[in-house]
């Protein structure tokens, strides 16, 4: 309503806590590290298990094919923004499409969600609010948890494609946080799903994802509009991300 300032404008809440930029969590015993991850998954489970509908998001997105158009979308992203031909890439635009998974129940996706996207209560090991709705929309509720796991299969040397980091290589036992098994068993659990069907696909399909986004921003440089100062570190992450999601592929049934 432009009538109230002269403009369009949204309302955000101040909200006292912790944010971390990292998951492995250095300042937490390994208690609070397990207790942290829990209260993470509780809330990712919690927004998927929400009615979307009898919440009055009719019009949020369009219910329905979801990582078809996801694809379709970063598709035209990466090839309008391409500055080298990455075979993998190319071979995932291909293979993609032509082996969707059977959607889930469509619900409320996040789109991003991760712990640096998130305030924690100053002491307890509680979620006080979520960040960085710009991807929110209606669709695939597995790929969006699917994406939220890929921190447990980031390359961890530097080439993954966020600022969350990567579990690759840690000793999680010893930290005290879960692993990709247990932490997807937490979810199944919560969201009353017996499984988690074609985890590979859209492992395969979250790594073309973020590759397409950040081929975005090495477009954007080429273009001379990037405004960050580390945007041009995402030219060398495009390809590692890519070869990463050609392997998952590769185990969800894709041709060598």
């Amino acid at each position: 309503d432009e009538s109230v300032i002269g403009t369009i404008f949204y309302v955000m809440e101040n909200v006292e806590g912790r944010i971390y930029w990292g998951p492995l969590l250095p300042d937490q015993t390994p208690a609070q590290r397990s207790a942290i991850y829990d209260a993470m998954n509780e809330t990712f489970a919690r927004l998927h298990n929400l009615d979307w509908r009898a919440l009055g998001l009719e019009d949020y997105g369009k219910p329905g094919n979801y990582v078809a158009r996801q694809i379709s979308r970063w598709t035209k992203q990466y090839k309008a923004s391409e500055t080298e031909r990455i075979d993998e890439m190319e071979k995932l635009i291909a293979w993609l499409p032509e082996h969707l998974p059977e959607g889930p129940r469509d619900a409320i996706v996040h789109g991003d969600y991760r712990l640096d996207n998130m305030v924690l209560h100053p002491t307890e090991p509680r979620v006080v609010a979520v960040l960085d709705w710009e991807l929110c929309t209606i669709g695939d509720p597995m790929a969006d948890f699917t994406y939220h796991l890929m921190q447990w299969e980031m390359p961890g040397d530097g080439t993954g494609g966020g600022s969350a980091g990567s579990l690759m290589g840690a000793d999680l036992a010893a930290l005290g946080i879960p692993s990709k098994e247990e932490y997807t068993a937490w979810y199944l659990k919560r969201t009353g799903r017996a499984d988690l069907p074609e985890l590979d696909y859209y492992a395969a399909y979250n790594f073309f994802r973020l590759a397409g986004i950040l081929q975005g921003i090495v477009g954007r440089i080429r273009d001379g509009t990037a405004a960050s100062a580390n945007a041009a570190d995402n030219a060398g992450r495009v390809r590692p991300l890519a070869e990463r999601g050609w392997e998952f592929a590769r185990r969800a049934g894709a041709p060598g």
